[in-house]
């Protein structure tokens, strides 16, 4: 039987600095495989504000923090970066995180229990954070309406800020987690890099 080849890059850094080579390769394979719409996950707004510029043309949706997620009455997103994106008519998503969020939070902070969405998350990240993050808001656009369950999309993600994670998924609601299908890894950081050594090579100090 035949197999399929394809390309995964892996960084050498986790992080912001990957953003335009993360846009890129998921634009390019966009291109290749004739996927229309691209999920983006983005806290404040900036990796946000660049994917519309990227993915001109596309359909692009946006999945950010809830409301309140650090600070009460508080949204991440920037308004200048809202701005941006919502000017090119592209919709900017605000839910719970679906593993991690909504009660899943009040149950840790509360009881101090971990439940199964906390579970799943930490499985998730044994392949990085970006891995956990990418499955984590296909669910979230697919339940609110915004991607379809029966096609491929690309979903581009981040380990903290900026993008280094894209994959090709078929989402699914979160009610059918088990049937997500990731379909190819475009680019992750590898995970043999972690943030203590970047943080050596950058300063040439260890932390105590």
């Amino acid at each position: 039987m035949e197999g399929l080849e394809g390309k995964i890059v892996y960084f050498e850094k986790v992080g912001r600095e990957n953003t335009e080579t993360t846009l890129s390769i998921a634009k390019a394979r966009a291109e290749e495989l004739g996927i229309q719409t691209i999920v983006v996950a983005s806290t404040y707004g900036d990796t946000a504000a660049r994917a519309v510029e990227v993915f001109e043309g596309f359909r692009v949706i946006v999945v950010s923090h809830v409301t309140g997620h650090r600070d009460p009455d508080t949204h991440e997103f920037t308004a200048e970066n809202r701005q941006k994106v919502e000017s090119k008519g592209v919709p900017i998503l605000s839910a719970a995180h679906a593993f991690t969020g909504g009660v899943n939070v009040a149950m840790r902070r509360k009881f101090n229990m971990y439940l199964l969405g906390d579970v799943i998350a930490s499985v998730l990240r044994i392949f990085g954070q970006g891995m956990k993050v990418v499955c984590e808001v296909a669910l979230m656009a697919a339940d609110a309406g915004l991607v379809r369950t029966d096609e491929n999309v690309i979903v581009i993600s981040g380990s903290g800020r900026g993008a280094d994670t894209a994959v090709v998924l078929k989402p699914v609601n979160s009610i059918n987690f088990f049937d997500l299908k990731i379909q190819e890894i475009l680019c992750k950081p590898h995970l043999a890099v972690t943030r203590e050594r970047q943080e050596v090579a950058a300063t040439g100090h260890h932390h105590p």
